[in-house]
């Protein structure tokens, strides 16, 4: 199950996004907002990222304005690796480089089309493993406080 959620600024793209999960038959959890009314995006990045985290979801989708300071939020959530993208090539290479588990999208910076092509690429490109494991595995290190450079 995908997990997916926005702040008032991600909304609109949030609920496109929605489309695109509903048309390919993927499952997901929307953890909110429901409305275009304003809201703190840190309370939908700690749900998402917690259900990540705990197993519940394989991956999520969060959107902002920005994509940036929701991407921060969940950053916070121990075992996240969000990553803000605005492009194809970083969408398709955090996954597999960085094994990100939270694609973050900003609505007030990428339509709908571009952002479709993003989740699509997020989704369906594993981690390439290999020597990006090695750096995956310091990433957490360092938010283990256990890294030694």
């Amino acid at each position: 199950m995908i997990a997916i959620g926005a702040d008032h600024g991600g909304f609109e793209l949030k609920e496109e996004i929605k489309k695109y999960l509903d048309a390919n038959g993927i499952e997901y959890k929307d953890f909110g907002t429901y409305s275009p009314e304003s809201v703190d995006y840190a309370a939908i990045a700690y749900k998402v990222g917690t259900s990540v985290v705990s197993g519940e979801s394989t991956r999520a989708i969060l959107c902002c304005g920005t994509g940036i300071g929701i991407s921060m939020a969940a950053n916070k959530v121990k075992g996240v690796r969000a990553a803000c993208c605005s492009d194809y090539f970083s969408a398709k290479f955090t996954r597999l480089h960085n094994d990100a588990n939270i694609l973050c999208l900003g609505g007030r910076v990428v339509g709908a089309g571009l952002a479709i092509e993003m989740v699509d690429v997020f989704l369906n490109t594993e981690f390439e493993g290999g020597r990006h494991q090695r750096r995956v595995d310091q990433i957490m290190a360092i938010e283990a406080g256990t890294f030694e450079a």
